[in-house]
């Protein structure tokens, strides 16, 4: 019945728009990387603790723009071994802010994939312990 489907694809569109408000809003920072390394997430506290807008992050190489050159090879292994299935919790990760100065994100790596279970990407939810490092 087209009814049924249309109010499914309805409900579908719903629920979607409601986790991205989710991720939107949260209380933590969270960021997605698309199979390339590429930013195609970033909530509301990413930009709060870096001072980068979404629209400054959104396609850019996460490692390469945004993780000190200290941390790159780390942070990369971590990141690829998500977008292998290997996830990672608690990896303290290392950002650059806006103004030149770093934030610490302890950090869980989860690794997205599509409907038929192919890996797409990346997602990360951390939490801000910059006080706590220093």
């Amino acid at each position: 019945d087209i009814t049924e489907r249309k109010q499914a694809e309805l409900e579908k569109t719903r629920v979607g728009k409601e986790l991205q408000n989710f991720i939107d809003t949260a209380n933590a920072p969270i960021f997605g990387i698309d199979a390339l390394g590429l930013v195609n997430e970033w909530n509301n506290m990413s930009a709060q603790i870096t001072g980068f807008t979404r629209d400054e992050v959104m396609g850019q190489d996460l490692v390469q723009v945004y993780i000190t050159e200290e941390f790159r090879a780390s942070v990369k292994e971590v990141l690829d071994n998500a977008l292998r299935g290997k996830e990672e919790a608690n990896f303290e990760f290392p950002l650059f802010t806006k103004d030149q100065n770093r934030v610490e994100v302890l950090l869980n790596a989860t690794t997205r994939r599509d409907v038929v279970g192919k890996v797409v990407g990346m997602i990360g939810v951390g939490q801000d312990i910059t006080e706590r490092k220093q």
